[in-house]
């Protein structure tokens, strides 16, 4: 991990890529960053993307989360191996970012499947 100050309030997360520290965050303006890099078409396209370990979404996303620490350098001594704790810090980072918005959708699909009635014996034969 990185040892960099973070604010996990503001939804700051530590991230070590290549041996370099770095602190990323989610912020809206740096969403649109990785978005308009990747050529996102909407924003499960790019939460997809980010947590898909995909190189190049990885790569867009530590060069524009990166909050603190020298992401240029990150990215210059990237390694394969960095994939995991990359995947990981944006999970986290996005999931600060969503709030409770992931835990309001996750509920009413548990909700809409209770309300919905079993077929009785007669109607499945």
């Amino acid at each position: 991990m990185s040892t960099l100050p973070v604010n996990g309030a503001r939804g700051e997360v530590a991230l070590r890529v290549g041996g370099v520290d770095l602190v990323i965050a989610a912020e809206i303006n740096r969403l649109a960053a990785v978005s308009t890099a990747l050529e996102c078409k909407s924003f499960v396209d790019l939460y997809m993307r980010l947590l898909g370990v995909e190189v190049a979404a990885t790569l867009a996303g530590v060069r524009h989360l990166a909050v603190k620490g020298d992401a240029n350098a990150a990215v210059a001594k990237f390694k394969l191996s960095d994939m995991p704790a990359c995947k990981e810090a944006f999970a986290a980072a996005l999931q600060h970012a969503l709030g409770d918005v992931g835990k309001d959708v996750a509920t009413e699909e548990g909700a809409a499947a209770k309300r919905k009635k079993a077929p009785s014996r007669t109607a499945t034969g």
